[in-house]
C-alpha cells in the first residue's frame, strides 16, 4: 500500500502571510483550518519508504508532524525557495546523522540548487530525474511545465506497474502546452496547484492556475479524483465553493491511500 499525506498545502509565502490581516489570515492565526506552511507531498511506500516531494522552509516542522527524525529520499520540482529552503535543514540533518541524502531532480535545476547551496552535495546526492525512475512498485516520470512570469517547474506522473494506477503531482502549473498536457489526462488523481479562486491579476503577471481554471481543466482531462493544493490567502477552506463532486481542497494533514 501507498499513502499520501500532505505536510504543506500553501503558495510561495504559506498562510498567515506576515504582513496581511485579512479575515483568512486571522484565522490561520489562531491555528485554524487556513493555517498552510508551504507546499510538500509525503510518500510512505511499503517498497520505497518514505519519499518527500520538495523540501521548503517549513521543512523541520513538517517533519515534526510527521513525527519523522530523518528521510532519505527527496524529488524536487524546481529550485524556488519556497520548495528547496529546507535543503539546508535537511543536509545539516544528513551530517549529524551521518547519512546521506538521496535528492532526485530534473537535470536543469540541479546547476540552480548548487549555485545557490553549494555545500549541499556534502550531505546529499543530486541524482538527474531524466528518464523513468523506480520507486517500489511506482514508475515515476517527470516532465517540464511552463509556471508563467516565474518561469519552469516540472510535474511527475506515478504509474503503479501491477494495477496500472496513475496519479500525478503538478503544483506550479500555468499556460500548459498540448504536449505538457498529456501526461495529466485519464488520471485517478491529479494534485494540482490553485493559488486563488479567481486570480485577479493580468495573466502574463501570473505563475499559478486558479481554481475556475481548474475546474474547466480538469473536466477535459478526465481525471477521477482531484485535489488542489499551492493556495493562498485567497482560498478560504471554511466557504463551500461548491467544488465538482470529483474536486476538493487538500490540507495538512490529509491522507489519501492508493
Amino acid at each position: 500500500m501507498t499513502t499520501l499525506t500532505f505536510r504543506g498545502t500553501g503558495d510561495s509565502m504559506g498562510v498567515p502571510r506576515v504582513y496581511c490581516d485579512c479575515e483568512v489570515c486571522g484565522e490561520a492565526r489562531t491555528g485554524g483550518v487556513n493555517r498552510r506552511l508551504r507546499s510538500s507531498l509525503q510518500i510512505e511506500d511499503e517498497q520505497a519508504g518514505t519519499v518527500w516531494i520538495d523540501c521548503g522552509p517549513d521543512w523541520g516542522a513538517q517533519m515534526q508532524a510527521a513525527g519523522l527524525r530523518q528521510i532519505k529520499t527527496m524529488l524536487v520540482t524546481h529550485a524556488h525557495f519556497d520548495h528547496i529552503g529546507g535543503l539546508v535543514e535537511w543536509a545539516d540533518a544528513c551530517r549529524w546523522t551521518g547519512e546521506r541524502g538521496t535528492a532526485y531532480v530534473p537535470e536543469e535545476v540541479i546547476p540552480e540548487i548548487l549555485a545557490r547551496f553549494p555545500w549541499l552535495s556534502r550531505h546529499i546526492d543530486f541524482l538527474p530525474f531524466e528518464s523513468a525512475l523506480r520507486l517500489g512498485s511506482w514508475s515515476v516520470t517527470s516532465w517540464r511545465v511552463h509556471h508563467g512570469k516565474n518561469g519552469y517547474a516540472y510535474a511527475f506522473r506515478f504509474a503503479h506497474l501491477a494495477t496500472g494506477f496513475c496519479w500525478a503531482y503538478c503544483s506550479d502549473a500555468i499556460g500548459l502546452t498540448d504536449e505538457q498536457q498529456q501526461p495529466l489526462y485519464g488520471l485517478d488523481l491529479l494534485i494540482l496547484g490553485t493559488s486563488f479562486y479567481k486570480e485577479p491579476f493580468a495573466y502574463e503577471t501570473r505563475s499559478v492556475y486558479d481554481v475556475v481554471e481548474a475546474i474547466e481543466l480538469t473536466a477535459k482531462w478526465g481525471a477521477s479524483r482531484t485535489l488542489l493544493t499551492h493556495m493562498s490567502h485567497d482560498i478560504d477552506l471554511r466557504r463551500d465553493y461548491a467544488l465538482p463532486a470529483r474536486m476538493s481542497f487538500a490540507y495538512a494533514g490529509l491522507e489519501v491511500r492508493l
